[in-house]
């Protein structure tokens, strides 16, 4: 029997004793009752071969056949909805899995707030719902085109498997929003679903919708900023989501958020150990200055205002991802119901923003001006701002590392103007620090606030592999725990 048969057997071994409602046993893992439905079954059946072909194509380049330490969902309860086990990437048991439904569930938000919940799709809001889930569903494949290449530099088996995890994550992801565009749009779902896996990242003539998702994941540290900032993006995004009154589309969103958070923590402990592996190496050549930039880099690490010009360079572009501040089709969406706000349930206002006031800056005569705006135009706003005081808490345990190392460096997010293509500082020059410049003081300044040639060739110069299992390359250090409480030599990755 293959371990991949065995993986299987034991999965349903844990639906069976824990009552899962996932059926393992059908070619597509789901628990949406697919079997049920002929013609849906159809559809899906007839894309998943392209799907893998796209992953045979477009996703981690050169490990097809590694056997991979990977958790794969057996349910969607949080007691116990994962099971490890090594398996090769391509047999990796990808499904459908909504979160239980609410029974009585009404819509949160929105004009037809305390409405009943959508089960199907309402004709009125057709076109702007299915956009929602096309821009959702093509953010998930085009992180793993943007991640092809990093298991070849992969600074241990231990960082490998994680990248392979979030990789056939999001394909899962990617997934879920095929199963609702082939479910409930018809033919034109059939189509949106086939062009997810026609798009590439970086590609001139077919890209990826979002900028972001068109930008090189050239090496490790940028993955880590990666699944911490750009990541992060995608847990607001989803809790939004999560928040609509179409509730396949909250279902699918709320158990996406489960396997989310790992990313999220790859992201903030990939770099937190790029900083201990930096600090400690600072130490003990007794070096205090964090600006000493080039005896530090000689010890084979990341010097810190490096990593502040890297998290200043992804967070600033991740930004541009919530669109503008002031938006009309976010305004729409909302009063739609189809997309509500990041904890939507806990928010003490009326949820609808009748009469509702949001704070806006925007640049007026060359100054930054807070402007009240009417709330609901003001939605991709305060996503932002809830975003951006979400990776804060990340941010603060990296510097509490410098500061118990003795070092005199912490890390901050840049004003929310800085580098911006989108919205309401887009086309301006600010600093960090939030002061408007011109463009010749902008040019003086930029190498010293986002990553230049020279940083980005020294990043690339410490990306040397080490796939031995205990291993850790110079830069990093090694987690404070095994996955899955697994032994520091642990084989996370059996290369073929």
């Amino acid at each position: 029997m293959s371990q991949t048969d065995t993986l299987v057997e034991d999965l349903e071994q844990i639906r069976s004793d824990a009552f899962v409602e996932v059926k393992y046993d059908e070619a597509i893992p789901n628990n949406v009752d697919l079997s049920s439905d002929k013609q849906l079954l159809r559809a899906l059946e007839s894309w998943h071969p392209a799907y893998l072909e796209w992953w045979k194509d477009m996703g981690p380049d050169g490990f097809q056949d590694a056997e991979v330490y990977l958790r794969t969902a057996v349910g969607v309860d949080p007691a116990g909805w994962a099971k490890f086990g090594h398996v090769k990437m391509p047999d990796y048991r990808w499904g459908i899995l909504l979160a239980p439904k609410i029974e009585g569930r009404s819509v949160p938000c929105g004009k037809h707030k305390g409405e009943p919940a959508w089960q199907e799709v309402p004709g009125e809001y057709r076109s702007l719902l299915k956009r929602l889930i096309v821009v959702q569903g093509d953010t998930e494949p085009a992180s793993v085109e943007q991640q092809r290449y990093l298991g070849k530099t992969a600074p241990s088996l231990y960082d490998m498997r994680n990248l392979f995890q979030v990789n056939v994550e999001e394909g899962r992801h990617l997934w879920a929003m095929v199963y609702l565009l082939v479910k409930h749009f018809g033919k034109d779902g059939r189509e949106e679903a086939q062009a997810l896996l026609e798009r590439r990242s970086g590609q001139q003539d077919n890209p990826r919708i979002l900028g972001a998702f068109n930008e090189r994941t050239p090496d490790w540290l940028s993955f880590f900023m990666f699944t911490y900032f750009t990541d992060r993006d995608g847990k607001m995004q989803l809790a939004a989501l999560a928040e609509s009154g179409f509730d396949p589309l909250s279902r699918s969103c709320r158990f996406m958020l489960t396997e989310e958070a790992h990313h999220l923590f790859v992201g903030e402990t990939g770099v937190q150990r790029t900083i201990e592996a930096t600090c400690q190496a600072m130490q003990k050549a007794g070096i205090t200055d964090p600006y000493d930039v080039a005896r530090v880099r000689a010890l084979g690490v990341v010097d810190l205002p490096l990593l502040q010009r890297k998290a200043n360079f992804h967070m600033s572009v991740t930004r541009d991802l919530f669109g503008s501040e002031i938006s009309s089709n976010g305004a729409e969406a909302f009063s739609a119901g189809l997309k509500g706000r990041f904890n939507e349930a806990n928010l003490k206002d009326d949820h609808q923003l009748h009469d509702a006031l949001y704070t806006v800056t925007r640049v007026v005569d060359g100054k930054l001006v807070d402007e009240q705006v009417p709330a609901l135009r003001a939605i991709n706003c305060r996503l932002l701002d809830d975003y951006i005081a979400d990776c804060q808490g990340g941010i603060d345990r990296w510097n509490k590392t410098i500061e118990k190392a003795g070092i005199e460096f912490r890390i901050t997010q840049p004003y929310k103007g800085f580098n911006r293509r989108i919205g309401e500082f887009k086309g301006q020059r600010i600093t960090p620090e939030g002061k408007l410049v011109t463009e010749s003081e902008w040019q003086q300044g930029v190498g010293s606030w986002l990553p230049n040639a020279d940083d980005m060739q020294f990043i690339a110069s410490l990306m040397k592999p080490c796939a031995e299992p205990g291993k850790f390359a110079s830069w990093i250090a090694p987690p404070a725990r095994g996955i899955n409480n697994q032994p520091g030599d642990f084989e996370y990755v059996k290369i073929a």
